[in-house]
C-alpha cells in the first residue's frame, strides 16, 4: 500500500472538497499525483515498469447513491486523470467493483463495523484478459481502517485476478516525514 500523503491538513481538505463538496476539477491534480506515484513505484522497481507489464487501475467502488449525490464518482475521476497522465503507456481504468445492496457509508463507522459492513458485499465480474502481463492496481481516495482496499483485494484475488498494489491519495494514522 502507497499513500501519497497523511490524512491531514490542507491534502485532507482537498480531499473532502473533491468527496463532499462536489469540487470535481481536484480530480486532474489527484490524478497526476497518483500519475508520479506509479512513475515513482515504477522507477523504483516495486511495480513493473511499462515494457513489462501493461496497467490496470481499479478504483475503489462507490455506493450508487453516494455517486449520484456527488455528481459522479471521484476516485473513478481521479483513475481516468492518472491515466491520461500517464500516457502514452498502456493504461486501462476498469470500474468493475461494486457494493451489494445494503452496503453502509463508513463515515462513523467502527473499524470492526467496516470490515462487517463489507465482508462478502463486494462484487466483481470477470475482467477481459488482453492477452499479456498486467500489473493492478486498486485505486481509493482515503485509507483509513483498510477495510475497503481488503475486501475489494480480496474479491479481485478471489476472481483470479493478483493485485500488485494498494495507491490512495491519504491514509488515516500516517506520520508526515
Amino acid at each position: 500500500m502507497w499513500a501519497l500523503g497523511a490524512h491531514d491538513g490542507p491534502l485532507r481538505s482537498a480531499v473532502v472538497a473533491a468527496k463532499e463538496r462536489g469540487r470535481r476539477d481536484l480530480a486532474v491534480p489527484f490524478g497526476v499525483a497518483v500519475a508520479a506515484a506509479v512513475r515513482a513505484l515504477r522507477e523504483d522497481g516495486e511495480i513493473d515498469p511499462p515494457e513489462l507489464a501493461g496497467l490496470v487501475l481499479v478504483p475503489a467502488p462507490s455506493r450508487a447513491r453516494a455517486a449520484r449525490s456527488r455528481g459522479g464518482d471521484p476516485v473513478l475521476a481521479v483513475a481516468d486523470a492518472a491515466s491520461h497522465a500517464l500516457a502514452p503507456d498502456p493504461v486501462r481504468v476498469e470500474p468493475v467493483l461494486k457494493f451489494a445492496a445494503g452496503v453502509r457509508d463508513s463515515v462513523g463507522l467502527s473499524a470492526r463495523r467496516r470490515v462487517e459492513n463489507l465482508a462478502g458485499r463486494v462484487s466483481v465480474p470477470p475482467l477481459r484478459d488482453t492477452g499479456r502481463p498486467e500489473c493492478v492496481l486498486f485505486v481509493d481516495d482515503v485509507l483509513t481502517t483498510g477495510a475497503t482496499a481488503a475486501e475489494s483485494v480480496r474479491t479481485l484475488s478471489r476472481a483470479g485476478v493478483r493485485v500488485d498494489g494498494v495507491v490512495v491519495i491519504t491514509a488515516a494514522g500516517l506520520v508526515p516525514r
